[in-house]
């Protein structure tokens, strides 16, 4: 687990075993949070469940 500040941060299946240029995604009661894994204190910025939703499904195709 990697839990900072009460978020259980976790990067996809989808990456690499290098460890780099990864972003990981935490879910809340408030939202989905996104960073960059090479930076966990640096910026984040969260979004509603609903619009992670649709980001998904436009990347998805």
């Amino acid at each position: 687990m990697n839990i900072v500040g009460g978020l259980d941060w976790f990067k996809s299946s989808y990456s690499g075993s290098e460890g780099d240029s990864c972003v990981e995604v935490a879910f809340s009661s408030t939202g989905v949070h996104v960073r960059d894994s090479k930076t966990q204190d640096g910026p984040r910025f969260a979004v509603s469940s609903a619009s992670w939703r649709d980001f998904l499904g436009c990347v998805g195709r």
